[in-house]
């Protein structure tokens, strides 16, 4: 079993409290630990990671209420499960990686990979130099309602697309990203509307310009294990093309407008979307 196994969230009371399931994301590449840090430091990712979901005001904690306290607790996009850092991790395996427990999107918003990707990094950023080769994230789109969506914000992440407006032209970097859905077959059976969907967007943040489908997906390996997300990687879809910028914002915002592109048309398993730098 992986050490990036699904984790019990203690102190939530499924009956009580919907979400849409977890959120994990692994960073690929190099990580070089500050000089001044200490390597025991109790400044940990998770607790790094904890901080400044808080801090930004990301973090559910409702989750960890019960009764009449949760109505006091903050409301967030997600809470807490887990999280590591190992600098010296060898490739395949990524070197920090995040989970957490999404809560259910507003009908007119997208899954919140953005925020939670600028969070992992900015944990990341306080342990280390990276250089990201990868990022992975499964996004669970069974905690999606394409049809409760307004008809204004049937892919919510349209609406900030414009924030990647304001860039340096040299910023756009060419990526691989592999699609996804594990054991279920619900991917290849709408890779062709997945495309053209993407290909129709009014959005310039992801420029797509090739894809084809696959039996097995060899971008790279899943780093959990197959229980906790509906594998192996079976079903794939890979896509090439250029992203505005390499930078987690960038992945984020495409990683949220392929769920929600899939969710509409049918797809209810978790998937998981790889992008490669180069």
């Amino acid at each position: 079993m992986s050490e990036y196994q699904a984790i019990t969230q203690p102190g939530i009371d499924p009956a009580g409290y919907r979400t849409a399931g977890p959120l994990f994301a692994a960073f690929h590449g190099e990580l070089v630990p500050h000089p001044w840090r200490d390597p025991e430091s109790e400044h940990d990712a998770y607790q790094l990671f904890h901080q400044r979901s808080v801090a930004m005001g990301w973090l559910d904690e409702r989750s960890s209420a019960a009764g009449d306290e949760r109505a006091a607790k903050a409301p967030g996009l997600w809470a807490m499960n887990n999280a590591g850092c190992n600098a010296h991790q060898a490739a395949p395996e990524p070197f920090a990686w995040f989970q957490v427990e999404c809560s259910t999107p507003a009908i007119d918003r997208p899954l919140p990979v953005q925020p939670f990707l600028r969070c992992a990094e900015d944990t990341v950023t306080r342990i280390g130099a990276a250089q990201l080769s990868a990022v992975q994230v499964l996004l669970p789109l069974q905690g999606l309602d394409p049809t409760s969506r307004p008809r204004n914000a049937l892919v919510p992440s349209l609406e900030t697309c414009d924030w990647f407006g304001e860039r340096d032209p040299q910023a756009q970097t060419s990526v691989t990203v592999s699609i996804n859905s594990g054991r279920n077959p619900a991917l290849p059976d709408v890779a062709k509307q997945l495309t053209s969907r993407l290909d129709h967007l009014e959005q310039e943040v992801f420029l797509h310009s090739g894809s084809e489908s696959a039996s097995e997906d060899i971008t790279l390996p899943p780093p959990f294990a197959d229980e906790f997300w509906n594998g192996p990687p079976v079903h794939s879809l890979t896509l090439r093309g250029d992203l505005a910028e390499w930078s987690c914002d960038a992945v984020g915002w495409l990683a949220a407008t392929i769920a929600d592109c899939a969710a509409h048309l049918g797809v209810r398993t978790p998937l998981l979307v790889s992008v490669v730098r180069g």
